[in-house]
């Protein structure tokens, strides 16, 4: 082999070496990228997976430190109830003591309480059977006085009390207090109703606006509040046949308005003479009364 042939094979055989080992480390560093990669990537995702534990963590602590003091302030209330529930059962325990001793006064106590339950709804049956007794008054009243417009008589019950309010320009001329004659029969039917309760007693009360009033014979409007009050009573007595002893005058002046006196028909509201059925006390007054025997 001559020297060119040898050189021509040595160059040949390094040339083939670099090739292959080229090929092999380009093929090596593609592998080790991919490795590279990958651990990187499970580098990071650990990363991660460390950085949520830790904040779990934290907060876990966080938490287990909340939990420790609710458990600790639960264990201080438990106590608490232990020690109030032996000092509760110890006075239990004297109580019974002194419940044995004194149960003949608790029985007294109880039969007391029965007599006030029965007590109390004799009262309330008593309340029951006057507003049906009030009811039926006005019924009847209503039904004496007829059609007459709402505006002139008024009937009505308010807090177990019987009202019958008649304006005054059914039973007065303006400023006067002599009763008209239509105003009369008015009356006598008012009259027809109460005579048949015999144990009623009311009052007739005279209302006046605020306007003032003088005539000469009377001073202001209590004077004839007054007059058309005591008018109306010797009415009922004189003419109907109304016990004197049922009844009461009284006058209220403008001191008690229905209405406002800034208006014309708030003054003529407020001109008014009431009847009030007064409640009879009495029968209430006995049930007060302790019963003999």
């Amino acid at each position: 082999m001559n020297a060119k042939h040898i050189l021509f094979s040595g160059l040949f055989s390094v040339f083939l070496f670099s090739c292959v080992s080229n090929k092999k480390f380009k093929s090596m560093q593609a592998e080790w990228q991919v490795r590279y990669d990958s651990l990187n990537t499970a580098y990071m995702k650990s990363s991660g997976d460390l950085k949520n534990c830790n904040d779990q963590n934290a907060d876990c602590n966080s938490k287990k430190t909340a939990l420790q003091g609710q458990v600790d302030d639960l264990m201080k209330q438990n106590a608490f109830l232990k020690e109030n529930s032996t000092q509760a059962l110890k006075q239990l325990q004297d109580m019974s003591v002194i419940s044995s001793a004194q149960a003949e006064s608790i029985k007294k106590s109880m039969d007391n309480m029965g007599a006030k339950d029965a007590y109390i709804q004799t009262l309330q049956q008593a309340l029951a059977h006057k507003d049906s007794l009030n009811m039926a008054l006005v019924m009847n009243l209503k039904g004496a006085i007829g059609n007459i417009d709402d505006k002139d008589i008024n009937i009505k019950v308010e807090k177990g009390v019987v009202y019958i309010d008649i304006s005054d320009k059914l039973l007065f001329r303006s400023g006067r207090y002599q009763v008209t004659e239509q105003a009369k029969t008015v009356l006598g039917k008012v009259a027809a109703v109460l005579r048949n309760q015999p144990d009623i007693e009311f009052m007739v009360e005279g209302h006046t606006d605020n306007v003032p009033f003088s005539n000469g014979l009377l001073q202001d409007n209590w004077d004839l509040s007054v007059k058309r009050a005591t008018s109306v009573i010797r009415i009922l007595q004189n003419q109907y046949g109304i016990p004197p002893a049922h009844m009461t005058a009284a006058g209220r002046s403008e001191y008690i308005p229905v209405d406002s006196n800034d208006t014309p028909e708030g003054r003529a509201a407020n001109r008014r003479t009431r009847i009030v059925i007064l409640p009879q006390l009495d029968q209430f007054f006995k049930l007060l009364e302790p019963k003999k025997g």
